[in-house]
């Protein structure tokens, strides 16, 4: 019997948290040994291309992933077993020649990401790519066999796996550590300090590959062999999703490199964004996982026109759980900025410099969060459609409005040597220019799934409850930085932690109260499932 959808997403929940919990641990360690030195920004442009790649098409819910998801979930085991072998010989030949392109070709490429890196970040960057190369090759296979798994109803070891990622850098700059000790911080071991960085994170990447193959032999669906098949009509439909979805998750990546391309000419921008990210993709990573990977195998099993009602009901209910869980934690992220990124980060080389520039991204990065989850949802219904094109086109349309938007909000010149009136952001105007393109293309998304779906999605409605919604998540990330604002709380990590913990609660707290008696189903439905994993008094 196939696992229900609630226990697949506290499976994939609970594997998520671990991985998570393990990223942010991994971040603090980065963050107390390099804090935004040269090390760790030049390692954010080393790590743009493999990282790439590795959340591209390695990465749950990335396109190698999702397409394996929607073609195997209809096939039988032995015909998933060989569809998987070809599809690994034909990427994993191609990868091959993207890891000999970043090896040879390491010099230019970080020339070409950051422009305007001084020399010493740029020399330790070109080290740090080549050593994170292969990361390009085993990305794909990394992909496309937790695809297979999670068609095979395997959702734990696809989830928990970036744990070992994390692990292995962690292990890697504790042994910089054990041999260097406070020295590490020096910047005449900056070299040093980035080539471990870059390696452990190789290491992680291979690991998680490895770890995939017991699981995969025991599904029946690993077969250790060159399988060159084109014709199959199981790899030919994996081809045809993929590709498209390779594109469309492509363009999306494009705008990292097109906003560290500005950020490069701002010392620690790139260090400060990869912080900043990783606050806000823990909660968002653990609820992506958690609601796309149960609902993207029954959206791909409802494409017949009999199921039309069925699958319009589970595109709402992704959509509005969506909301109904970004948007209070959006609106948290703002409000609370600042003591959050103090408590986590701020010790060792990070100082409150650093705390104030990851601060200030963080909140730019709050208020984008509700449209990164909502596309990430729509597009998975594109792919179960089998329509990897729409996406894609639109994907392609945001690069051109994330450069737009860029030089709008940061400045710049143009590459007609014309000067456009910029607002001067600073480093959050590049966040808030990737908000702008999410939040425009949620819409187009929306859209263009009501015209393929002839009509049938009732978007007035979701509209209202989702405002609905926002209404009570202002009020409660107001309430939550009117008690971090007022309080004295002391400057240690005990009254930090009191700060956002019990901020944090209060507005939680409202939320939950708001939400329920505005009756949003979506809404109610957290709320009683989390009452029901309470404790409850006993009754004497």
């Amino acid at each position: 019997m196939a696992p229900s959808l609630r226990r697949i997403a506290l499976i994939v929940a609970v594997a998520t948290a671990l991985s998570k919990l393990a990223g942010l641990v991994r971040q603090q360690v980065i963050a107390a040994a390099f804090g935004v030195g040269a090390a760790y920004d030049a390692y954010n442009y080393a790590y743009v291309l493999p990282g790439f790649l590795l959340i591209l098409l390695g990465g749950i819910n990335g396109p190698f992933h999702s397409a394996m998801v929607s073609v195997l979930a209809r096939r039988p085991r032995d015909e998933g077993a060989h569809v998987l072998a070809a599809i690994n010989t034909l990427v994993g030949a191609g990868l091959l020649g993207v890891t000999l392109l970043l090896l040879l070709a390491a010099d230019p490429l970080i020339t070409l990401v950051g422009p305007g890196l001084d020399p010493e970040r740029h020399a330790i960057a070109v080290q740090q790519l080549r050593w994170m190369a292969p990361m390009a090759l085993f990305a794909g296979l990394i992909g496309l066999g937790f695809g297979a798994l999670n068609a095979a109803d395997e959702f734990w070891l696809p989830s928990v796996s970036p744990l070992l990622s994390s692990v292995a850098v962690i292990g890697g700059i504790g042994l910089l550590w054990w041999g260097l000790g406070p020295a590490i911080v020096l910047p005449e071991w900056a070299l040093l300090g980035g080539v471990v960085l870059a390696a452990s994170t190789t290491v992680g990447a291979v690991l998680q590959w490895l770890i995939q193959l017991p699981a995969l032999a025991k599904q029946g669906l690993q077969r250790l062999q060159l399988v060159w098949d084109w014709q199959h009509p199981g790899v030919r439909e994996v081809l045809q999703v993929m590709g498209p979805a390779t594109l469309s998750s492509g363009m999306l990546q494009i705008n990292v490199f097109t906003d560290l391309f500005f950020a490069s000419g701002i010392v620690g921008a790139a260090a400060g964004l990869g912080y900043a990210n990783l606050l806000v993709q823990t909660p968002l990573g653990l609820l992506s996982n958690a609601l796309l990977v149960p609902l993207l195998p029954v959206y791909a099993r409802l494409t017949a026109p009999q199921d039309r009602p069925a699958l319009v009901g589970r595109i709402r209910q992704g959509l509005m759980l969506s909301n109904a869980s970004m948007l209070p934690l959006g609106a948290l992220m703002v409000a609370l900025a600042g003591p959050i990124v103090a408590l986590v980060y701020e010790r060792g080389a990070f100082d409150a410099g650093a705390a104030a520039l990851v601060g200030g991204l963080l909140m730019a990065y709050g208020v984008g969060m509700p449209a990164y989850l909502a596309r990430d949802v729509l597009v998975r219904v594109f792919y179960a459609l089998g329509d990897g094109h729409t996406p894609f086109r639109f994907s392609l349309a945001g690069i051109g409005l994330n450069v737009i938007f860029d030089w709008l909000l940061v400045g710049g010149p143009t590459p007609w040597g014309l000067q456009l009136p910029a607002l001067n952001f600073g480093a959050p105007g590049l966040v808030l220019a990737t908000v702008a393109v999410n939040l425009i293309t949620c819409v187009g998304l929306l859209l263009a799934l009501q015209q393929r779906l002839g009509g049938d999605l009732p978007l007035l409605g979701w509209a209202r409850d989702t405002l609905v919604l926002l209404a009570a998540a202002l009020l409660a990330g107001l309430a939550a930085w009117g008690l971090a604002s007022l309080v004295a709380w002391p400057a240690d990590l005990l009254g930090r932690l009191w700060q956002t913990g019990l901020s944090a609660g209060l507005g939680l707290v409202l939320y939950t109260a708001l939400a329920g008696a505005l009756r949003v189903p979506e809404a109610q439905q957290m709320i009683s499932q989390l009452r029901g994993r309470l404790p409850r008094p006993r009754r004497h």
